[in-house]
């Protein structure tokens, strides 16, 4: 099986750990499958190819004997999707021989009136951390209240922008001809544009694009949708207006500050800046490098205080707590972020032999990345928590943004 081979033969050692994990999912639960012509589902049908191949394998011992594609295959038709989509789509359906089911309503009722035609259990998605329907998902999720029940299979929940693109490149399998003319993320007609990005001078009167898989980060994969970003100044601006003298707490993780190894020198620096722009700071504690200790601190301070500034215990290593901690006390999990991935990649992937996606987990569904022009990596702010990496607290000796929180 051509997948398969492509997969073997490459030296991408992240793709292999990517494709093997979800070539497990697939082999799992085989049954119907969503095909919307982009680039993660482009990737879905080829894994589903892949894993269907191999489990047959497993069960025949041989290459021979394997019908053709089994699992249902179902298409929104939109009218307000690209001619290209629909043309990509019913090629595939066509090269690939799908099941292709043609369904001209909304997901919700689509779904509703297929199973009612066909007791289907599990439904596969090519969803991705960072998607807006990814909050809380896993890679087997129940479907949420008030939808048709059944089991969402998520195989590429962890994958990133590059690992798409490695895949599909390493495959060599065709793909949407509009991710060849700028588009890095396709919505409807309505709500995409190629992007910006990747735009090309040239002398001609029409603007042109280079393709999508040369997009420097994947962070700005949805800049062509229109993507919000938070600022250090608008975030903190917001909580301004609800008190005129804001509260603060500081918490610093480290069993080498109290073991007096290390002087805290953070710790007073945030001080003199927080109370120099008006806030009063109410207390400053140092807990241990433990993740039920930062869980405890963190929840009794955030409901104390407008703001809670933490730092120490946070990577780039994978022993970090702070985070983990964090998560723990606002009740939510660890889940990759692609947007921190790039940033790490960037700024220390020659020194790093980690999974930097294993090193970007954010707490899902709470995180906002406050971006400053002064900062090589954003700082991490959960609700009112703000959290400094490891490689911010040289930043905010610097003053990074202290004074704008006045403003």
């Amino acid at each position: 099986m051509e997948i398969d081979k492509a997969i073997g033969e490459s030296d991408d050692k992240r793709l292999k750990t990517k494709y093997n994990n979800a070539i497990f999912v697939m082999k799992r639960a085989l049954s119907l499958y969503s095909f919307n012509g982009g680039k993660d589902s482009t990737v879905l049908l080829h894994l589903l190819r892949a894993g269907y191949f191999l489990h047959k394998k497993d069960l025949t011992s041989s290459n021979g004997g394997l019908s053709s594609f089994p699992v249902q295959t179902i298409y929104f038709e939109s009218p307000s999707a690209f001619t290209e989509i629909n043309a990509f789509t019913y090629d595939a359906a066509q090269t690939y021989d799908l099941q292709l089911d043609i369904i001209r309503q909304d997901f919700k009722s689509g779904l509703e009136a297929l199973l009612k035609a066909n007791p289907i259990r599990e439904i596969f998605l090519g969803v991705r951390i960072g998607d807006p329907t990814a909050v809380g998902q896993e890679q087997f999720s129940p479907s949420s209240l008030g939808w048709p029940p059944l089991m969402r299979v998520n195989p590429i929940l962890d994958w990133s922008y590059r690992d798409v693109w490695a895949f599909l490149r390493t495959c060599k399998v065709k793909y949407c001809s509009l991710y060849d003319q700028g588009y890095t993320s396709i919505g409807s007609i309505h709500d995409t544009v190629p992007n910006a990005l990747l735009s090309v001078n040239d002398t001609s009167s029409k603007e042109k694009f280079k393709p999508a898989y040369l997009l420097f980060d994947g962070r700005l994969e949805r800049e062509c949708r229109v993507k919000k970003n938070t600022s250090i100044k608008n975030a903190v601006d917001s909580d301004s207006q609800k008190h005129q003298v804001l509260l603060a707490s500081i918490i610093a993780v480290g069993d080498e500050i109290l073991s007096g190894t290390v002087e805290d020198q953070l710790g007073l620096y945030l001080c003199k800046m927080l109370t120099s722009v008006g806030w009063s700071v109410q207390q400053t504690s140092v807990i241990q490098n433990d993740i039920d200790s930062v869980s405890e601190e963190v929840d009794r301070q955030r409901s104390i205080c407008d703001m809670v500034f933490i730092y120490g215990g946070v990577g780039p290593l994978h022993s970090d707590v702070t985070l983990a901690g964090v998560a723990k006390a606002f009740g939510v999990r660890l889940a990759p972020d692609e947007e921190f991935e790039e940033y790490l990649r960037h700024l220390i992937s020659e020194q790093c032999t980690g999974d930097m996606n294993e090193m970007a987990q954010l707490p899902e569904g709470i995180t906002e990345l406050l971006h400053h022009e002064k900062l090589s990596v954003p700082l991490i702010k959960c609700r009112n928590v703000i959290v400094l990496a490891a490689t911010n607290t040289g930043g905010a000796r610097e003053g990074v943004g202290m004074s704008d929180r006045a403003n």
